[in-house]
């Protein structure tokens, strides 16, 4: 078979996690990263993997939860890639990002070869706190990288933030209020669709070797509230949501074709990158005209599809950004695909290998590292038995679900090459903001809400509002019967009247 020497393709895979309870025995995210870099490295089979990880041209780590300057760097020395450069990922930044651009790069001639790495230790950190420690961190060389990533734009709106909005969970969850208003559901009927689907992310997390939960639920287990399984904010409970205390960490190693021939990195290991696309347009979650819907998805799940020359039904696997429910179903939507089960009919369009980040574990910043090495090892799996290309699709939200991110693998090598496009201006060019106002006194009609349930104390409802002028204003209440109202019945559509940060029923 003819291949581009300048197509990128993915050789070399490696993921582990550690569940350890004793700060003394727990590994650092720095030994959880080079442990996947080993693991990939032999991952490339037919190679001496020192002679690979010595020559790479750059090394990229999205930034977890940890307090290293330059972990890129620190790889670098460790494992002798003296010529690589390196860069390091803040959060806000998609991570598809980061290997869609080692791609750009590969497929331009601008390198040869890239290692994509990272790690979060989100369990080692709860275990200290349980103690009263600190998970430490050994001492790294007090170098900068040679590039640092930042997000352009702040994720929250200073109106969020006055409303006492600290944590995406509010956001994503007055998205899923729209979703549900939109699409006419009943909250029971809501309850049983976000219920039936997460049972079967569970369910294949059950059969993911590298799944942090591999225990199935039921819908009933996932959407009822319980002790073991408390309401975050309404309707999301604690499975609904990503479960980031986990050890975890990926790595991925890339280079052109003809560097991988010329390594003698065994063909029948490759996964070729296909397309690469996302959004970056930023818009806070109160300024968005339609909460139900994401113009930067539509435009960059499109594009992936298109780049790739592929359609949605040619896709064999789905890998879709599962932090919250809402992230899944806008992403579905954007590919143009309906999630349903069928149990006659059994049709059903799975959205995740790995089972998502409630119950494989979400590492923070990292998951999608994580997600496509799951996606390599079945795509080699399945085209090794069967004499056809095989396609696979990993999903990267960023920004509570404002950035959006789309990477397409195949078997075999791409008809038109490898593809990357940002979308960004495109998605500036097609949104209409609102004028979120900070300070609004009068009558507003809900077009999201919550209820945010916190052990510390009393729950409080959260709405999001349309005015009459055409803006937008956030406001809480904590009234216990408007709270109970607003989770037994359809609280979207509903006119309230507005004093500033409070709210109370018209």
């Amino acid at each position: 078979m003819s291949v581009d020497p300048r197509q990128p393709v993915l050789v070399g895979i490696g993921s582990c996690m550690q569940r350890e309870d004793d700060l003394t025995r727990s590994q650092e995210p720095m030994d959880l990263m080079l442990q996947a870099v080993q693991l990939a490295a032999r991952d490339a089979v037919g190679v001496n993997g020192a002679q690979l990880l010595k020559g790479l041209n750059q090394i990229a780590v999205p930034k977890g939860r940890w307090r290293y300057r330059n972990p890129a760097g620190e790889i670098a020395r460790i494992i002798g890639a003296d010529a690589a450069s390196t860069v390091l990922a803040s959060v806000g930044v998609l991570q598809q990002f980061l290997i869609g651009d080692a791609c750009r790069q590969i497929a331009a001639g601008e390198i040869e070869s890239a290692l994509v790495v990272g790690a979060d230790a989100g369990h080692r950190i709860a275990c200290a706190k349980k103690r009263g420690q600190r998970a430490t961190e050994r001492q790294q060389e007090e170098d900068t990288p040679d590039v640092s990533l930042e997000p352009a734009e702040e994720l929250l709106h200073p109106a969020e933030l006055r409303a006492g909005i600290r944590m995406p969970i509010a956001l994503y969850a007055i998205l899923e209020s729209a979703w549900r208003a939109k699409n006419g559901w009943t909250l029971d009927h809501h309850r049983q669709h976000l219920g039936v689907m997460y049972q079967r992310f569970s369910e294949l997390a059950a059969g993911n070797p590298q799944a942090w939960r591999r225990q199935a639920f039921s819908a009933e287990q996932i959407s009822e509230a319980s002790d073991r399984n408390p309401m975050q904010a309404f309707p999301y409970t604690r499975l609904h949501c990503t479960h980031w205390n986990v050890d975890q960490s990926a790595a991925l190693l890339l280079c052109s074709a003809g560097k991988a021939q010329a390594l003698g990195i065994d063909p029948a290991g490759w996964i070729y990158a296909s397309a690469s696309t996302e959004s970056n347009h930023m818009l806070s979650v109160s300024a968005r005209s339609d909460l139900a819907t994401s113009i930067g998805a539509r435009l960059a799940g499109r594009a992936a599809l298109e780049g790739a020359g592929l359609s949605s039904s040619q896709i064999d696997w789905m890998e879709l950004y599962s932090c919250f429910p809402i992230a899944v179903q806008c992403h579905a939507q954007a590919l143009g695909l309906e999630w349903r089960q069928d149990v006659t009919r059994n049709a059903r369009r799975d959205l995740t290998v790995t089972g998502g980040m409630p119950f494989a574990g979400g590492p923070f910043n990292n998951y999608v590292l994580q997600a496509t090495c799951r996606m390599a090892e079945l795509i080699r799996q399945d085209s090794a038995l069967q004499d056809k290309s095989r396609h696979g699709l990993v999903s990267s939200v960023s920004g509570v679900l404002t950035k959006h991110g789309f990477g397409v693998w195949s078997s075999q090598p791409p008809a038109n090459g490898f593809a990357f496009k940002d979308v960004s201006l495109d998605t500036a060019q097609q949104t209409v903001a609102k004028v979120v106002l900070e300070d609004f006194h009068g009558l507003a009609v809900v077009a999201g809400y919550t209820v945010l349930h916190d052990k510390e104390q009393a729950p409080s409802a959260l709405v999001l509002a349309d005015t009459a002028n055409g803006g937008r204003a956030l406001a809480r209440s904590s009234d216990p019967a408007l709270i109970d109202r607003v989770q037994h019945s359809e609280f979207c559509g509903a006119t309230i009247a507005m004093h500033g940060t409070l709210f109370s029923a018209a």
